[in-house]
């Protein structure tokens, strides 16, 4: 029955509010790596590294509540799509490598020397002519 009440309480306290999001979850979740951080190089014996990371995480964490609590919905919904356009730029990036990574062992990978475009072809043929389907510029390399 208690905890009813309670969380009756909250919810009136929090209505009107922002509320979480991915960038406040990505802000707490960073907070708590830079605490354990903190903690290891403070067993390290790096006292001006655990202090850094310390008041780092309790910026980011601030931060985040500042965010949750808000009631400028549009300036947080700016901010969250700011920051879903630099998490989706990230994760391509990092697709992008470990597809190539997947490829390494079928294929080689060149750049034009013409227009910086990379070319890939398959491995194991030898002393080979490139020709780039963007520009037309052939060059030749050892697969």
């Amino acid at each position: 029955m208690r905890y009813g009440r309670l969380t009756q309480l909250m919810q009136r306290a929090l209505a009107g509010r922002y509320g979480p999001d991915r960038f406040s979850r990505f802000l707490s979740q960073g907070s708590v790596g830079l605490l354990i951080l903190s903690v290891l190089s403070r067993w390290g014996a790096r006292p001006r590294a655990s202090a850094l990371f310390f008041s780092l995480a309790m910026l980011m964490l601030a931060i985040c509540y500042l965010r949750m609590f808000s009631t400028n919905f549009e300036k947080r919904q700016a901010e969250e799509q700011l920051y879903l356009e630099k998490e989706w730029a990230v994760r391509d990036w990092l697709s992008f490598r470990k597809d190539r990574f997947d490829q390494r062992k079928d294929y080689c990978f060149f750049t034009c020397p013409g227009c910086k475009q990379t070319v890939r072809v398959p491995k194991n043929k030898g002393r080979i002519r490139i020709t780039c389907r963007r520009c037309g510029y052939s060059f030749d390399k050892k697969t």
